[in-house]
């Protein structure tokens, strides 16, 4: 167990954009940072706010990196509707020989691990039981492999415990069926990554609203646009895509005494709009999404009103691959006080 983390891969982005080893399309660049020997799990680092983009390790050999679409950092994970959750872990190519040989021998350098460990792993990898020199005498005919876990699944060790092995280019690795890396699962692992914006809801009136007084909806439709995350392999070039597009905004009450717009409480997205914004002169007509409290909010405190956006998943990855992975939702709660009063003058 400690070899499989002891040879995971960090990488962290360059601090001058185009100087990289792996580059995105829209110019921010990724290094890799050799293991220190002290640490326990690959760290992320790196942003690029200016564009949009960060980028994160996910361990064996994956990383991650985020487009916004210009709203902005996000902080609200998707929750899957459905009874789906990404893989627990997964293994991929993550050193070439000569790099794995760099980062095994610094480690030892440091003598952090002990020489009883350090002892088991140079006659693993360097003196031929099974591995001489870290295979640098076919180092141009494949890479070696280590395990990445999702950070959400700790029992994923438990299903990816194999240590740090090698694979020739186009040979299967031995592993689970399932486990080794393909854009699908690259896909999932993107997915668990996304961030989406809080739903704080606009209302009209502002402020505390009154009984039997429809209260209109929405949401600044200019933070609510497509996010993607992609996930990637950089040895290899794999990658696949996962973007989630605002679908429908549901609202409830936070009480049974209301009325919502549309009855059903889903508010779909027309036109690029969440929820129309109210503006002087609609008080007479009925808001397409909002809602009407029919009491008070009294003594006990506030109303909490819950608006969740549902967004689509879909995804592309490299080799023609792609599909579509079970919607999200993410939802936020907000304080409305609710007065009663007599006669509403409209």
């Amino acid at each position: 167990m400690p070899a499989l983390k002891r040879t995971c891969k960090r990488y962290i982005v360059a601090g001058a954009l185009g100087v990289s080893l792996v580059a995105s399309a829209s110019g921010t660049g990724f290094a890799d940072d050799t293991f220190d020997g002290t640490a326990q799990n690959p760290t992320p680092s790196g942003d690029a706010h200016g564009q949009d983009l960060e980028a994160r390790v996910e361990g064996g050999g994956v990383l991650t990196k985020t487009d916004n679409n210009g709203q902005g950092p996000s902080t609200g994970p998707l929750t899957p509707v459905s009874n789906w959750t990404p893989p627990p872990c997964w293994y991929a190519p993550t050193y070439t020989a000569s790099e794995f040989k760099k980062d095994q021998e610094h480690t030892w350098s440091l003598e952090s691990t002990g020489p009883e460990w350090d002892a088991k792993q140079r006659h693993h990898y360097a003196d031929g039981h099974p591995y001489k020199d870290f295979n640098m005498a076919k180092a141009d005919k494949g890479y070696w492999w280590t395990a990445g876990v999702n950070e959400n699944f700790p029992p994923g060790w438990d299903s990816c415990d194999k240590e740090t092995f090698w694979v020739d280019k186009g040979d299967p690795p031995p592993v689970d069926a399932g486990r080794a890396i393909t854009t699908e699962i690259l896909s999932h692992i993107a997915y668990a990554k996304i961030r989406v914006p809080d739903t704080k809801v606009t209302l009209a009136p502002a402020g505390a609203t009154k009984v039997n007084l429809p209260t209109w909806a929405w949401l600044d439709k200019t933070n609510f646009k497509p996010v993607s995350v992609t996930a990637y392999v950089p040895l290899t070039g794999m990658s696949a895509t996962t973007t989630a597009t605002p679908k429908s905004l549901k609202l409830e009450p936070g009480t049974a005494d209301a009325e919502t717009y549309p009855a059903s409480g889903e508010c779909s997205f027309a036109n690029d709009s969440i929820g129309t914004p109210y503006v002087k002169g609609d008080a007479n007509k009925t808001p397409p999404c909002g809602v009407t409290y029919l009491r008070a909010s009294g003594s006990n405190g506030p109303f909490q009103l819950k608006a969740t956006i549902t967004w689509s998943i879909s995804w592309t990855g490299t080799g023609n691959t792609g599909g579509k992975l079970p919607d999200g939702s993410f939802g936020t709660t907000q304080d409305v006080t609710v007065d009663e009063i007599q006669a509403i003058n409209r």
